[in-house]
């Protein structure tokens, strides 16, 4: 049969397509399929001009791994393209991966906020991003606002003040599993001048794309459901690209002449995309948490299976969900995915009804013991700090994860002293809940 139809361009192909070729060619020396892994320090410039020209940035290439290497430049454009970040005026990707969802999260916030300035954050956070908000951003003169509510949108705007540069949120809260309103939170963020940051790594780019919905800056722990398989640490920073830096005289890092890049000023120069550019050649350079060629490798080969992992992990998850909501044992669930959550029309909206993410949490009864009994007594389930792996997991949030937190602290990011929380792996259902029901009798 004739074809006659032209192929989709790059950018109109579907996801599961984009997920296995966006960013890559095969390689041009030796025709490789598969992404090489570029394991080296640095690079051989032409000549003298050369190297002047790509320190001063008015040529874009390779330096040193630092800041950028191809195994994770196709990575980032990878990344970019299924996120639907902006592209960049100098070539760059619209995406930059660095060493650790921590790092990701750390440098999107300092690409925008300085010593006296302030965020504004969902209390609904993972406890190490509690941890940095709450006690080491004060240490460098940056405060938070805490919202308990983060559906109270009144609540966000009387936080706001002058120097509020930021809007902070999970997009699936974790593990309170609740649903952040970007719609809502991101109309009033911008109605000020703020730009909305959101963490997408409990949905996964399949489940959820926060920059059509409003957000303006994503971020990842890529060591969760992008690699997908517990063998890579590493995080990602997706800009949107539709922020306007210049307007409000708010980002004045933006507009200012940087004087360690020959007063280039990011805004006036580059544009919607400066952001990305500015933390990768500014922060990334000086702060150094560069992700490994072969970590980057690594979350290449974890894309190319993203969608089909997470609609296992979805289904499973929903029938775990659905086996402790039932279960004599168990005072509450959550997880968004049941009718009875706050959170569930919302995010069925939000993820186009593909899923609810693979991380519900219960209320054992019997308290905090009964906790720690229930997921000491695993066997199937491993007993780790981690969620996303293809394999199923179980931690006790209030004695780890979260035990930075005050009690009050905890409860209002959704960590009760009894709460469990699992992350849903691709094994045989069967076999999960099997696995659960060890727990619960130990804990009886």
């Amino acid at each position: 049969m004739n074809r006659t139809t032209a192929a989709p361009r790059a950018e109109e192909q579907g996801f599961e397509t984009r997920q296995i070729h966006a960013g890559q060619e095969p390689d041009p020396t030796t025709g490789s399929r598969t992404v090489p892994i570029y394991q080296t320090t640095s690079y051989v410039f032409r000549d003298s001009e050369h190297a002047a020209n790509l320190f001063a940035l008015a040529e874009v290439g390779n330096i040193y791994t630092r800041i950028m290497n191809p195994t994770q430049m196709v990575l980032e454009a990878r990344l970019q393209s299924l996120e639907g970040g902006t592209d960049t005026a100098i070539g760059l990707p619209g995406a930059l991966a660095v060493a650790s969802g921590q790092a990701a999260e750390t440098l999107a916030i300092l690409n925008l906020a300085e010593a006296g300035d302030h965020i504004v954050a969902s209390a609904s956070l993972y406890g190490g991003t509690y941890n940095l908000l709450h006690y080491t951003f004060p240490k460098m003169g940056i405060e938070t606002t805490f919202i308990s509510d983060p559906d109270d949108l009144d609540a966000w705007a009387a936080a706001i003040r002058p120097n509020t540069k930021a809007f902070y949120g999970e997009t699936i809260g974790n593990p309170r599993n609740d649903c952040l309103d970007l719609e809502g939170i991101s109309a009033l963020a911008h109605d000020n001048d703020i730009p909305l940051i959101v963490d997408n790594t409990v949905a996964s780019p399949y489940l959820m794309n926060p920059l059509a919905l409003g957000a303006d800056i994503v971020v990842h722990s890529m060591t969760k459901f992008i690699g997908g398989h517990g063998n890579s640490i590493g995080g990602v920073i997706i800009d949107g690209g539709t922020f306007d830096y210049g307007a409000s005289g708010r980002f004045t890092n933006f507009v200012d002449p940087d004087p360690s890049y020959h007063g280039l000023a990011y805004w006036p120069a580059l544009g919607h995309g400066s952001y990305i550019i500015k933390a990768r050649v500014q922060l990334l350079r000086d702060l150094g948490p560069a992700v490994t060629p072969h970590n980057s490798f690594y979350f290449l080969q974890g894309l190319e299976t993203l969608s089909l992992r997470m609609e296992r992990h979805c289904a499973n998850a929903m029938a775990v969900a659905e086996f402790l909501d039932g279960h004599d044992q168990v005072q509450a669930v959550q997880y968004a995915g049941l009718p009875s959550s706050p959170w569930h029309d919302r995010l069925a909206a939000y993820t186009r009804g593909k899923g609810f993410g693979s991380v519900p949490a219960f209320i054992i009864k019997g308290g905090r013991e009964a906790g720690e009994k229930f997921v000491n007594s695993l066997e199937l389930h491993s007993h780790v700090a981690n969620i996303g792996d293809v394999r199923s997991l179980a931690i006790h949030p209030a004695s780890t994860t979260h035990s930075q937190l005050s009690v009050e602290e905890q409860l209002s990011a959704g960590v009760e002293p009894a709460l469990v929380r699992l992350s849903v792996g691709l094994e045989t259902l069967d076999d999960i809940i099997a696995d659960l029901e060890i727990g619960f009798a130990a804990a009886r």
